[in-house]
């Protein structure tokens, strides 16, 4: 039977395309997706919690990682739209948990108090690396590390720091190799202070160069010509802004992202931080 007065104009039109409903796909690491907008594909390594919520972190095949905001970023799983979420929390590990620093991890730690022992490096961005990679171990331990802000006062600053027993003092250079200015600031150290001051040092310019190049999604860290500051040629070599103080700032922290565990850091920092730890706190 015909229907006389036609359809009710307020009914929803049944030739109208459906809105298409994108399926909501945990966040699992290993899961690889693409990124709609910016193309990035990768693997789920983790998920991140900054100040605009929470965040994956994707990982292509040459190790490069980036950071997307969860729901507000449209992926891709084998070519279908998905709106990632986090994955469920993971049950209780069964083994020791390890530390970024390959340590067993001290469950309910709280931070012992502080020794009178002390570890120096030489810049901040030395101490974060060093906090970020060992900072649990350190806490276990009581152990501070203070960034010097440079190496040229060290004997200075070492005579004030008045080192004896109960009182060591280890300290990290950069660019620690045969006639360097931190060679023979280094041997000054040692003659005037004997057994109470460990120095050591890594063979970097930088300890930007304690990163693995790998872990950046390159074969090696670029070469910056003789009279360029270091970090702005580097950051310039890698692509990235570099004519600023801020721009050097931002390029740190970004470069600081990719470190995880100590896999990520070349053996010759991972050795001397590792003795400078044993020499504070036998």
């Amino acid at each position: 039977m015909a229907d006389r007065y036609g359809r009710d104009v307020l009914a929803s039109d049944p030739h109208a395309p459906r809105r298409q409903v994108v399926a909501e796909v945990p966040a699992e690491p290993g899961l690889v997706v693409e990124c709609v907008e910016s193309g990035f594909c990768g693997a789920v390594v983790g998920t991140e919690k900054g100040t605009d919520g929470w965040a994956v972190v994707l990982e292509d095949r040459h190790g490069v990682r980036r950071l997307f905001a969860l729901r507000a970023a449209a992926f891709l799983l084998d070519g279908a739209p998905v709106t990632l979420v986090r994955s469920a929390p993971a049950a209780a590990p069964q083994g020791p948990v390890r530390t970024a620093s390959g340590s067993i991890a001290v469950a309910d730690l709280r931070a012992r108090t502080a020794r009178g022992s002390r570890i120096w490096v030489e810049g901040l961005h030395d101490a974060e690396l060093v906090e970020k990679v060992w900072g649990h171990d350190l806490r276990v331990e009581g152990v501070v590390v203070e960034p010097l802000h440079g190496a040229d006062d060290l004997l200075d600053l070492v005579r004030d720091f008045a080192p004896g027993p109960g009182r060591r003092l280890g300290v990290l250079l950069d660019h620690l190799v045969p006639g360097s200015k931190e060679t023979h600031i280094a041997d000054d150290v040692r003659r005037a202070y004997g057994a109470h001051v460990t120095v050591l040092g890594h063979p970097y310019v930088d300890v930007w160069q304690a990163i693995r190049p790998q872990v950046l999604g390159i074969e090696a860290w670029p070469v910056v010509p003789r009279g360029q500051p270091w970090k702005n040629g580097v950051l310039a070599g890698l692509g990235r802004p570099s004519s600023t103080p801020a721009d050097v700032a931002a390029g740190w922290r970004w470069l600081l992202g990719h470190v995880r565990t100590y896999a990520d850091l070349e053996p010759s920092l991972l050795a001397r931080v590792e003795e400078l730890i044993d020499v504070v706190t036998s």
